[in-house]
């Protein structure tokens, strides 16, 4: 089998999909911008061949270099990213080598907001009310239905990047003075806790691994109000997520994928409302917090699925697992020599987190693991606790 992997060196943790895939006899073909030289070395142990193009922008470097690899080794088989910002390119040269996985005809579904909405409608599952908007007016009629605040972002986007949430008339006007031209989709504010539902489905589109995590606060808020954020993954998942999350599933017909799936639990009705789908590993080190939660490793399960349809063996979640993300330009209470000291036992992951992720997930991170909750909740007060 014949595998191409666009920017294999990010995520920094990435590399080990090529490992797996590698273990599982994948020949694995890396894509980036990277200088051969200083890719780390397990990447560059686990890869058939490299191929460093100058900008991964270059659509016409890009064809030039599947067309390279197919050439010289066959027909491709896979071809993927597992990177959000990617997620296009990766769609248009599956369509153009004739790949298998989403095509461009599908992508438009997980990439627009607007689109994801009438899926999660015909699902059957709650939505939050939203309307594309470009005018003033338009958004002055929207929220004396839905009132005050409205949550506006780009329908298509990545992550939170340029979302904000308006207050009131005065934010409404300072909005439309600096809205880019593009369109933006305007949303009825849900007042409650985001949970996401996560996990992997097979060739034929059945759910072989899933989990949840519940978050602290919204990436919106994190990046708008420079905040830090933790989040955890749950041992028990409620049912009514899990039927939620297996609608959605389905109704994307979501086959040989990651997704990561975002709700929000409204706080006076506990009811969950779909908030957007991400057709891709959740970000950051959540991969890895994975492993830790159920002592596996799912980046040899999906090599597993890509090779043999199925994961090697059952697994079970065992542990608390939660990420715990520090800002430099926070006055913490703690150093990081008394949260190595106080947590010793806990810890399994500590990291410096790249500048692109820094903003929502801040610049240093902690991952902590018990089967004991209160445990957990004494890491995140002490780690967070600021002068």
């Amino acid at each position: 089998m014949n595998y191409i992997f666009i920017s294999p060196h990010f995520p920094v943790n990435y590399y080990n999909f090529v490992r797996a895939l590698n273990e599982f006899g994948v020949n694995v073909f890396g894509i980036a911008d990277e200088n051969y030289d200083f890719l780390r070395e397990e990447l560059k142990w686990n890869l058939r061949e490299y191929y460093r193009v100058n900008d991964l922008h270059n659509y016409d470097e890009l064809l030039r270099a599947v067309a390279y690899f197919t050439f010289k080794y066959g027909k491709i088989n896979r071809l993927e990213s597992f990177n959000e910002y990617w997620l296009e390119t990766d769609a248009r040269l599956r369509t153009d080598f004739n790949i298998t996985g989403v095509k461009l005809d599908e992508i438009e579904l997980y990439k627009n907001k607007s689109q994801m909405k009438k899926i999660f409608n015909k699902a059957g599952v709650n939505v939050a009310k939203g309307k594309i908007i470009n005018d003033y007016s338009s958004a002055s009629e929207f929220i004396e239905e839905v009132g005050f605040p409205v949550v506006a972002k780009p329908d298509k986007g990545v992550g939170a990047s340029a979302t904000y949430k308006i207050n009131d008339e005065n934010e409404l006007k300072s909005f439309f003075e600096t809205k880019p031209n593009i369109d933006y989709l305007f949303e009825e504010f849900i007042n409650g806790e985001i949970y996401s539902f996560d996990g992997l489905t097979d060739q034929n589109g059945k759910i072989v691994f899933y989990t949840s995590h519940k978050y602290q606060r919204g990436i919106m808020e994190t990046v708008n109000d420079d905040l830090h954020i933790f989040y955890y993954s749950l041992i028990d998942i409620p049912d009514d997520l899990i039927e939620q999350g297996k609608k959605i599933v389905k109704a994307f017909n979501v086959r040989e994928r990651f997704f990561h799936f975002e709700f929000f639990r409204q706080f006076n009705s506990n009811k969950l409302y779909a908030l957007e789908v991400n057709m891709r590993p959740p970000g950051g080190f959540t991969m890895d917090m994975f492993n830790y939660a159920c002592d596996e490793d799912f980046y040899r399960e999906y090599a597993s699925v890509v090779v043999n349809n199925q994961l090697t063996g059952p697994y079970e979640r065992k542990y608390y697992v939660c990420y715990i993300g520090r800002k430099h330009n926070k006055n913490y209470v703690h150093s990081h020599e008394e949260i190595l000291s106080n947590f010793s036992d806990i810890i399994v992951m500590q990291a410096p987190v790249s500048d692109v992720l820094s903003r929502a997930l801040g610049n240093y991170c902690y991952i902590v693991r018990s089967k004991d909750f209160s445990r957990i909740e004494e890491a995140i007060e002490f780690i967070h606790k600021m002068w």
